[in-house]
């Protein structure tokens, strides 16, 4: 029996007339969430203003908290706190990293002019309690501990300003940024973060030729390897209501599924080569990724299946190109 779903507007806010809802962030971004926490949005808008908005869990909609100014220009962004959710962050095309305690929003908690232009992003660590990160169009990811908002711990300088920023869901030591110009890159933060010191890397960075990439997002489905005695067709791909089918382009052509990561094939001369997941220069020219072989699936794994976790999915989404892209990226 096929599923259908339906979309119906639950609840909504409206920010006033010549005002531009530029961000959002949701209460609920740590790993585990306590069950009698609130569900709270933070909202920031093209007039400087936060908007602290609280859903009612009963159905009776989305309640206004609290409204304050906090930047002179656009407030490019507001973050949550996770560990905290009183506690907000804020950027501003003024320049500043601004926090805030929403029980008394009227003034900061500090303000910092650490980064040299604009701050359009920021994400608290969902892992991690008391690390922060934050971009600019300075071009430069900054980490911070939280209890010492007065300078940064870490400094990755990037090839581009940094508009959004993304830790990864199950690999804490993964940041992914969307650099605008520059492309993507993950940052690995390992060190950083378990020692508080100046020593981040980039493990991969893709740049798109005469494109801004503005969004980028890791995915919490994985590469996962069918079992021997189960047949390709598996439930668990992302494929709609033919899921062992591959996916069609917009010329009705069929996309084979991605390789397994486990899978070794024969070269000509005899040898094993491990196949890899990412796509050729001529599939991202053509929007595809057209990888061989039947035997892994993008899913949820269930206990039938084995997650190969060196292999994450994220995806970006660019401005003058008018393209979403779908990556798989496999870590050593």
């Amino acid at each position: 029996m096929e599923t259908t779903y339906t979309l119906q507007p639950f609840a909504s806010f409206a920010l006033g007339k010549q005002c531009l809802a530029l961000s959002l962030d949701w209460s609920t971004g740590k790993a585990e969430r306590a069950s009698p926490q609130p569900l709270k949005i933070i909202s920031s808008d093209s007039k400087g203003q936060l908007h602290l908005l609280k859903l009612d869990e009963a159905g009776s909609g989305l309640h206004e908290v609290a409204t304050w100014q906090a930047h002179s220009f656009e407030a490019w962004i507001a973050a949550f706190n996770y560990w905290q959710t009183e506690v907000v962050y804020s950027g501003g095309d003024d320049s500043l990293l601004r926090g805030w305690d929403t029980r008394a929003p009227g003034e900061p908690t500090f303000t910092s002019r650490r980064h040299r232009m604009g701050v359009c992003s920021i994400q608290s660590h969902p892992h991690q309690e008391g690390i922060l990160a934050t971009g600019s169009y300075d071009e430069h990811v900054l980490l911070w501990d939280t209890r010492n908002m007065k300078q940064p711990f870490a400094d990755v300088p990037m090839q581009g300003g940094v508009w959004r920023l993304r830790w990864h869901p199950l690999h804490s030591h993964l940041l992914l940024a969307a650099c605008m110009h520059g492309g993507f890159s993950v940052i690995d933060c390992q060190q950083a973060t378990e020692k508080q010191q100046d020593m981040c890397t980039i493990s991969v960075s893709h740049t798109l030729p005469s494109s801004l990439l503005y969004g980028a997002d890791w995915s919490w489905l994985t590469f996962c390897c069918l079992p021997e005695t189960e047949p390709s067709s598996h439930s668990g791909s992302l494929s709609g209501s033919d899921p062992g089918a591959g996916t069609e382009d917009e010329a009705g052509d069929q996309w084979p599924e991605p390789p397994c990561p486990d899978s070794l094939t024969d070269d000509e001369s005899g040898n094993k080569e491990r196949t890899s997941p990412q796509p050729s220069t001529e599939d991202v020219r053509k929007g595809s990724s057209q990888l061989h072989s039947p035997r892994t699936k993008i899913c949820v794994c269930d206990s039938g299946m084995e997650a190969d976790h060196n292999i994450h999915l994220l995806a970006t989404c660019s401005f003058y190109d008018h393209v979403l892209h779908l990556w798989g990226w496999e870590s050593s």
